[in-house]
């Protein structure tokens, strides 16, 4: 088990190199001038050649890239271009946001579609039916509409949710549900409709094998085979879509943190790519792919707790 998790943790540590080191060289082949643009368009050359040696885009771009990574291994991530503040000050504050609306509506769409597929993949008839249409109208609706709708509906009409803002925890404990109830709802709606179809599929497959006949034949509890037994070996197909759903979810929470107004690492991401804001953009891309790296090494070693077959792949 011990190198099973080490081989996928160097994995990942190769992935964040290979990511970070490919994003730092496509933003410094932009062509674009962030020395003019935090300037100022009425800045003269010499202003702006003195922004650009202090920021050092005046070195050669591969040294740039060995300072930067020679800081980024010690924690180091830089400074923002615009608001001079610690890159990691910047994605810390931000990351808490983030991380609410993207674990509620990972544990949301654990839940329910777990019991959705279950439940459709034993019932069978109306109930099966029901599930793929819906689940075919969910993946199709774009998140942001989603998220303005139960904005519409639950905050402005009904006034059960805020519209817009984050409250910490810490501060107020059933603020901050309140506040992010409706973006990770409407994150979860369509990671629902895809986790459930796949639990069914893999649940349906499971029923279907000769040992669960021959539990049943051997008069064991009907609850007992389907939780014990074939949820169980259902469970590592759903699992494996479940972990890539988060990274669709990092995606989807750039565009519901604009719906509803949240300063998470979305909304922190797009101003810094709109602003040339190189050192900020880095910092982000580093954060989300150690994040998306931890999720996989968790799903992997649940994974490997429920198929040993797994540590020997």
């Amino acid at each position: 088990m011990i190198t099973f998790l080490l081989r996928r943790l160097a994995a990942g540590v190769v992935l964040v190199f290979v990511i970070a080191t490919a994003t730092f060289f496509l933003t410094g082949l932009t062509g674009s001038d962030p020395a003019q643009r935090i300037a100022g368009t009425q800045a003269g050359a010499a202003q702006v050649a003195a922004k650009r040696h202090e920021l050092g885009l005046d070195r050669p771009l591969v040294e740039r890239y060995a300072d930067w990574l020679g800081h980024a291994v010690r924690g180091d991530l830089g400074t923002s271009w615009f608001t001079n503040q610690p890159v990691s000050r910047v994605v810390g504050e931000a990351l808490p946001v983030s991380l609410s609306l993207v674990l509620a509506a990972i544990l949301l769409t654990a839940a329910v579609s777990i019991v959705l597929g279950v439940a459709a993949a034993v019932r069978g008839g109306w109930a099966d039916r029901v599930l793929q249409v819906v689940s075919v109208v969910a993946f199709a609706v774009p998140n942001f509409l989603v998220g303005m709708i139960l904005a519409l509906v639950f905050a402005v009409q009904l006034g059960l949710f805020p519209a817009i803002g984050y409250v910490k925890p810490s501060v107020d404990p059933a603020g901050w549900l309140a506040s992010i109830t409706l973006p990770a709802l409407a994150l979860a709606i369509g990671a629902i409709a895809t986790v459930a179809a796949q639990t069914r599929g893999s649940m349906i497959d499971v029923l279907r094998q000769d040992y669960i006949r021959t539990l049943r034949s051997r008069g064991l509890p009907a609850r007992s085979v389907l939780l014990k037994h074939a949820l169980r070996n259902a469970a590592p197909a759903s699992l494996t879509v479940l972990s890539l759903q988060f990274i669709a979810l990092i995606g989807g929470a750039v565009v519901i943190e604009q719906v509803f107004g949240l300063t998470g690492i979305g909304e922190r991401a797009t101003s810094a790519a709109s602003q040339g804001d190189v050192p900020l953009v880095l910092g982000v891309v580093v954060v989300t792919v150690v994040l998306v790296v931890i999720v996989n090494l968790l799903a992997d070693v649940l994974l490997g707790w429920l198929n040993p077959k797994v540590r020997m792949s």
